[in-house]
């Protein structure tokens, strides 16, 4: 099965360092704003320096900190394209300035908040503020050429069939050295016609050759631009690249084709359509659903830690060997990773038929198993994977590679599951499948998830997780 080359992962990273950097430069721009107020010839006029020491004030600078962070997303700021396009960001960072000037002024009117906020403060706070967030992310941008990672968050992309507007796309890209994208060359889609180098880019085969060419030139993208290509063969290259962990993208021709998640974007100026960005992957909300992943796992192996002692003890006097089972799953972006879970079998339970699903009455699993897998005890030690970063407190149920290698080519969008982290705990769980249950349904359920996903909605999947009794098996 192939595994999503790592610029996702790399530029996750970089997203995530951005978001922190902001929020400290935003943090100090904020004090440097309040010293300016209050420290500098600027303290005659208006509220008094007496009035407004620097701990009264803090409160207001952590909340015009978030606010700041929250007012950049907004305007999308951490997009990943945008980490090769300094000046774009530049002036996204002037009007995100702005936009919070109107407003923390607004939000701090409304609320009355103790001290009142002087307006001088926030003026001078919008100029200190954009200034060391400006020289931060100057800096950012300096070590990103300068460490050479350029080449790990471009994103590689073939075209499928050859137009005008993919010559214009092609020349749009080539021009600019710093352009997110990279075009591979294009596939020809018509049987019998020669394939042939264009101009501005190589012919890399025919449609036959698409799959065998993504997984050896690491393609990121496929865009469809021949305006001729039957919607059967658009249909066929959409499942392609879903199973294969490509973003899929099309030229507006093809709108009668698919009837929602599109969303019209550009690429240098050239229009197209592409699956509309997911809620969950948006650089602020990973962040913020990591960040109570991490708080939950800590409290979770601290709560957890006493009751895994009693549960070793019962699993050895029944069973004497290894309690924690460690086996291997799929994770995000098709990666595989070792998942922890507290034995709940027979040492020997897959050496007669290898690797199966554990059903009702299952006659391998121990007297204490059945016990913790009806209350989800087995589970407890994956608070480790969550806090190394391979899983999340929820999302979809992580499964074998050698179960998935049959299932991606049996069951419709199987691979998007693979799209977030895996979690302990997930929506398809708390509606009863789990264990034998139907994988059709379960990927429904998983999928649902992940399209309607908001951080309200893990924290209800986890007080069901709670209150909902689960199969025994």
């Amino acid at each position: 099965m192939r595994v999503k080359r790592s610029y996702p992962r790399t530029q996750n990273l970089l997203l995530r360092c951005l978001i922190i950097g902001d929020g400290i430069a935003s943090f100090l721009g904020l004090s440097a704003g309040y010293l300016v107020r209050f420290h500098t010839p600027l303290n005659q006029i208006g509220i008094s320096a007496e009035a407004s020491e620097y701990g009264e004030y803090l409160p207001l600078i952590v909340f015009g900190t978030i606010l700041f962070v929250l007012t950049y997303a907004y305007l999308r700021v951490y997009d990943g394209r945008l980490l090769l396009r300094p000046r774009r960001s530049l002036f996204l960072l002037w009007k995100g300035t702005l936009f919070w000037l109107a407003a923390f002024l607004g939000t701090t009117l409304v609320f009355k908040f103790e001290p009142a906020v002087s307006r001088i403060f926030a003026a001078t706070s919008c100029i200190t503020s954009l200034t060391i967030v400006g020289a931060w992310r100057y800096a950012f941008y300096r070590l990103l050429h300068s460490f050479n990672l350029h080449d790990r968050i471009v994103q590689r992309v073939i075209l499928i069939g050859w137009s005008d507007e993919a010559a214009r796309l092609v020349e749009a890209i080539q021009s600019d050295r710093n352009h997110p994208y990279r075009i591979l060359g294009y596939v020809s889609v018509h049987a019998g016609t020669p394939a042939a180098d264009q101009p501005s880019c190589t012919c890399l085969g025919t449609y036959a050759d698409l799959e065998p060419l993504i997984n050896q030139l690491d393609a990121d993208i496929a865009i469809v631009v021949d305006l001729n290509i039957t919607s059967s063969s658009v249909g066929e290259i959409a499942s392609l690249c879903e199973r294969l962990y490509v973003q899929f993208k099309i030229l507006p021709n093809f709108f009668q084709i698919f009837l929602s998640h599109l969303r019209l974007q550009t690429v240098s100026g050239v229009p197209m359509m592409g699956i509309e960005e997911l809620a969950i992957t948006q650089p602020l909300n990973a962040f913020l659903k990591r960040a109570v992943d991490l708080v939950g796992a800590i409290v979770g192996l601290m709560v957890s830690g006493p009751i895994i002692g009693v549960l070793t003890i019962l699993i050895r006097r029944e069973s004497p060997g290894p309690v924690i089972y460690r086996q291997t799953r799929t994770g995000r972006d098709g990666r595989p990773f070792t998942i922890y879970k507290l034995r709940s079998m027979r040492l020997d339970a897959e050496k007669a038929n290898g690797a199966q699903w554990a059903v009702e009455a299952d006659p391998r699993r121990l007297k204490i198993g059945a016990f913790m897998r009806e209350n989800n005890l087995d589970e407890l030690p994956q608070f480790w994977n969550v806090l190394i970063g391979d899983m999340s407190l929820v999302g979809p149920r992580p499964e074998r590679p050698e179960l998935i290698r049959r299932f991606a080519l049996e069951i419709p969008h199987y691979n998007p599951r693979h799209e977030v982290r895996p979690g302990i705990t997930g929506w398809a769980q708390v509606n009863g499948l789990r264990g034998n249950t139907s994988l059709t349904d379960r990927v429904k359920y998983d999928l649902f998830y992940i399209e309607n996903w908001t951080l309200w909605f893990d924290f209800q999947i986890i007080l069901l997780t709670f209150f909902k009794k689960q199969n025994a098996y």
